[in-house]
């Protein structure tokens, strides 16, 4: 029996949630295919009760495609449109009565509400659905405050910033939040925006707040062919002169934008991509920090500024800062808050601030990359049977007051090939760049197979704000293509592409090494470096088996995985074969933990022979472990690789970078 069917004896009987269940089933069994059904269905489940959105979307995919068009557009005027006019007219009305008070939008012959060319059917309670009239079709959905700018505004700042038909909220304030007054910068630096089709704009100021947008007067509106008037000189026309105006330095608040390097995992570039934007004249950009750092100086300074009994006091510790940033971080009182403070410890940096441009048009982005000894993540299960990950330094950063007080953050996370990643991993663990003997005292390699195959960082919740407006890029594609890549990465980032991202440096050093031994500025030498010393083939055709669809998805070729089924026998035959990641392991127990253990029995040493078959049964009771541990993610993985977050949310690859084709210097990497 069908769907349908079901759901029409389940009506009849009176059974209206088992009538919902069966006639949502149909709208998906159905796909479609036969409009009468699908109306039928809509019909009911609104009239029911259910959850309104799969009707609602029913109605106007009918109406799109020409079925019951009198009747569909009838029901969702009656249902969701006319219930919501009287606050759209309110909401517009009150946009025209701002604009016609203010002085740089130059048309003031606003439409009446009645005549406006596009109604917005609201969907849920951050967005519409645009229905077009003189076109008779519905658009699609709208959230004006989704956090994503979409567009480089600041890719040129040798003039004032000029933007065409931007109708986002989110972009609207992101874009006054982060133009500096022409009063703060002694040169005219309005924010000029350009809409094409004046009754489109006025349609728009239904669904827009435009009371913080205006109070500044940063905004000049241009409608049409007035685009001819940009730039306006702002003392011929209006008798201002800004030049006159003395360079205003950066406050703390002003920082709201957060630029969130991510560490993906250990040994994948990053320090290269912190080495490209050190010293770029619209960013702080620090070298990595670790988090944990970060909060104990954000409380260490909280506790100082609030032992701080006046202003000169304050001054005297915190004298290593500019003069301006403890008077306003004083000023704030019981309202300053972490991110503020975290704020003025970049700001505060003579080392990190000495090439910002103090006369640019934008306030300077913050360029955060957190750093932890390791990213872990955890895999279990929910009562659905999905595979959980779960990472605690994820959770820290989520929950950190920093982030969630910046109102912009744009997030971008370097890949580097996971079998080369791994195997600079096992490299660094084990030569430990730059240390003594004295240092690895202590220190073991881990097992890095397992953390590579767990740690799935690039995959997101795009319904995550910290990932909602992210991207993810190649180390490889910045060492072989970097023009290409640094263009790209700078147009997501919403910055110019500048000179200082030609090279690569640390504090104004040219070319610095980030570890010893590890290979300086565009060198390529690390992107074809396979480190077999301290990696095998039997491992690197595990994690590529393992991190398949990964591969796929951001372009990576296999050079181990030869495209042969793995079932467990298989997984049993590849774990034997972990020979040089098992002998590092049980060298750096051996090197750096055992040696120096002494074995007691009673309060007193065993024989040496006793000793060294107590250390041996020991290291065999870890490798053990890690042999289980091994085996079990195998398990796990080897059903899907179809993952979800604590909230059951799907997980997604995040975006890749995407190279303009006409800007490459060499075939894209492979």
């Amino acid at each position: 029996m069908r769907a349908i069917e079901i759901a029409r004896r389940m009506a009849e009987l009176g059974q209206i949630q088992e009538a919902q269940n069966a006639y949502r089933l149909a709208i998906y069994e159905n796909d479609g295919q036969n409009p009468v059904e699908d109306m039928e269905a809509a019909i009911y489940l609104l009239q029911s009760g259910a959850d309104y959105r799969l009707p609602y979307t029913c109605f106007l995919r009918l109406y799109n495609r020409g079925h019951f068009r009198e009747d569909c557009l009838s029901i969702m005027t009656g249902a969701f449109y006319t219930p919501n006019v009287k606050k759209l007219r309110a909401d517009y009305e009150r946009n025209c009565k701002r604009l016609k008070k203010y002085p740089y939008l130059f048309r003031k012959d606003f439409l009446p509400f009645e005549q406006l060319p596009i109604h917005f059917f609201p969907y849920d309670d951050n967005g519409y659905t645009p229905f077009y009239p003189e076109q008779g079709r519905f658009g699609d959905y709208i959230n004006f405050k989704t956090s994503v700018i979409s567009r480089n505004f600041f890719k040129n700042l040798d003039a004032p910033i000029l933007a065409a038909d931007v109708y986002s909220q989110y972009e609207l304030e992101y874009l006054v939040d982060n133009v500096r007054k022409s009063e703060h910068i002694g040169r005219e630096n309005h924010i000029y925006l350009h809409y094409t089709d004046w009754g489109t704009f006025c349609a728009h100021l239904q669904c827009l707040n435009l009371r913080p947008l205006l109070e500044e007067e940063k905004i000049v509106f241009l409608i049409g062919d007035e685009i001819s008037q940009y730039p306006i000189d702002f003392k011929e026309r209006f008798g201002i002169d800004y030049s006159v105006f003395p360079v205003k330095p950066i406050g703390v608040r002003e920082v709201k934008r957060m630029i969130w390097h991510t560490q993906l995992s250990s040994h994948n570039g990053g320090d290269f991509f912190n080495e490209i934007f050190d010293g770029h004249p619209n960013l702080i950009a620090m070298p990595s920090i670790m988090m944990e750092n970060v909060e104990k100086k954000v409380l260490e300074l909280k506790g100082l500024m609030e032992a701080s009994c006046d202003e000169k006091t304050a001054g005297l510790l915190f004298r290593a800062w500019k003069p301006h940033i403890v008077q306003e971080l004083f000023a704030l009182g019981n309202d300053r808050t972490d991110k503020d403070l975290f704020a003025a410890v970049y700001l505060g940096s003579r080392t990190y601030t000495r090439n910002l441009d103090h006369r640019s048009r934008i306030v300077p982005a913050l360029f955060f990359q957190p750093h932890f000894g390791n990213l872990k993540y955890v895999l279990s299960a929910d009562k659905a049977g999905r595979t959980v990950l779960r990472s605690r330094q994820y959770e820290i950063i989520a929950q950190s007051p920093i982030f969630q007080y910046f109102k912009y953050i744009k997030t971008f996370t370097p890949m580097r090939r996971i079998t080369t990643s791994y195997g600079a991993a096992m490299r660094f663990m084990w030569a430990f760049p730059g240390k003594t003997d004295e240092d690895r005292k202590g220190t073991v390699v881990g097992d890095q197979i397992s953390d590579k195959l767990l740690n799935r960082s690039f995959m997101i919740d795009p319904g995550d704000r910290l990932y909602r407006d992210s991207v993810l890029v190649r180390f490889e594609d910045g060492k072989l293509n970097p023009k290409a890549t640094f263009t790209a990465l700078a147009a997501f980032l919403d910055l110019p592409y500048t000179e200082s991202m030609t090279y690569c440096s640390l504090a104004g050093r040219r070319n610095p090494e980030s570890l010893k031994g590890n290979d300086r500025g565009f060198d390529t030498a690390a992107v074809y470096r396979s480190y077999d010393e301290y990696a095998n083939d039997a491992e690197r055709y595990f994690i590529e088996y393992f991190m398949r669809d990964v591969y796929e998805h951001y372009g990576y070729g296999f050079l181990y995985y030869d495209g042969a089924p793995v079932d467990e026998a298989r997984i049993n035959e590849l774990i034997d074969g972990f020979t040089t990641s098992d002998e590092y392991m049980r060298a750096s127990w051996q090197k750096n933990i055992l040696q120096d253990v002494t074995v007691e029995k009673d309060g007193e040493p065993v024989s040496e022979e006793l000793q060294e078959e107590s250390k041996r049964d020991f290291l065999e009771q870890k490798m053990d472990g890690i042999r289980r541990r091994r085996t079990n993610i195998a398990r796990s993985l080897l059903r899907d690789l179809h993952f979800v977050n604590k909230n059951g949310q799907p997980l997604r690859m995040m975006p890749k970078l995407e190279l303009d084709p006409a800007l490459l210097e060499n075939p894209l990497y492979y």
